[in-house]
């Protein structure tokens, strides 16, 4: 998994805001949603057992273990639109998406 600057930046902000209560993000997906699965994020204040912890851009995402295989070569973005900004996750192991962009199929990636 890696971020785009903006991910990145949006990142460094949180935690340098939550006066050292965070080390980074947690990252993870979830069964629901229209399209079958959705990926989840939440505050990490540290590493959980068999968490994969990622740096990048001096930042750190911790991934749950249940979902590294459908992670796999996922690009984490920040954007901004009109009417608000979010996290939005580039994954090409996603096969579908429904219509309001909340739910996604995922296909683990497969291990070498």
């Amino acid at each position: 998994m890696r971020l785009t600057d903006a991910a990145a930046a949006r990142i460094r902000d949180i935690v340098a805001g939550a006066d050292g209560r965070y080390q980074g993000v947690r990252v993870g997906v979830t069964n629901g949603g229209c399209a079958g699965m959705s990926y989840t994020m939440d505050y990490a204040e540290s590493a959980q057992p068999l968490e994969e912890v990622v740096e990048d851009k001096g930042v750190k995402i911790f991934i749950d273990p249940k979902a590294i295989l459908f992670l796999i070569g996922t690009e984490m973005d920040f954007v901004r639109e009109k009417l608000g900004a979010r996290f939005v996750f580039n994954n090409p192991n996603q096969t579908a998406a429904c219509g309001c962009g909340e739910s996604v199929s995922i296909t683990p990636a497969k291990a070498d």
